[in-house]
């Protein structure tokens, strides 16, 4: 219950962070909602709501945003900047990733990005441990994601369909289509998700 609460406010801080993070490079950028809107192909209003806290974007958003404002997505999430020394290779050890919960409550589940070091990237690469609940509101984002199930069991819903996964499964989908997922059991289900969309 307590690791509950302390998730669900890291969560809450983190989106408030985030919101402002947009709005400040927005504005240091001299880019109005308009343009930014324009430019990323979201609504004006989704991203006035996601600046001001009231709509929690999917990882996919933030990484078209962050290519349109000239920044990764990895610094809009946490406010940290990578080093790009230039390698053809970049490596993230177990021991240094970060994790992101990401929504609140029992729908809560959490980001830890795995190849956040190499810039100019074509793909995100993300460990996702899923709540027992659905969230909220389905994700609906550009690109396609593949998906492999390291541990436990979920369900997987996708454009109004139901999947039930389990360790070892592996599915890869067009991410335009509403989708989500919850864990089964008494196991949270761990997944390497990995992303590409167009920049």
């Amino acid at each position: 219950m307590f690791t509950n609460m302390i998730a669900e406010k890291n969560a809450k801080e983190i989106c408030k962070a985030i919101g402002l993070r947009i709005r400040v490079i927005r504005q240091k950028k001299r880019l109005t909602l308009d343009e930014l809107a324009k430019r990323t192909g979201f609504a004006k209003s989704y991203i006035s709501q996601i600046e001001t806290m009231k709509r929690e974007p999917p990882i996919s958003t933030l990484t078209k945003i962050a290519y349109v404002l000239g920044v990764d997505v990895f610094f809009l999430i946490s406010g940290e900047t990578r080093q790009n020394d230039g390698a053809s290779i970049s490596i993230v050890k177990a021991s240094d990733r970060k994790v992101i919960p990401r929504q609140s409550g029992s729908s809560a589940y959490t980001y830890e990005p795995i190849n956040d070091k190499k810039l100019n990237r074509m793909m995100d690469g993300y460990i996702v441990t899923v709540g027992p609940e659905f969230p909220d509101e389905p994700l609906v984002h550009e690109g396609q994601e593949i998906t492999y199930v390291l541990e436990g069991r979920h369900e997987f819903v996708y454009d109004g369909k139901t999947y039930l996964l389990e360790k070892g499964d592996c599915y890869c989908f067009e991410s335009m289509k509403p989708h989500y997922a919850r864990s089964l059991g008494n196991k949270p289900s761990k997944l390497l998700v990995v992303f590409s969309s167009k920049k």
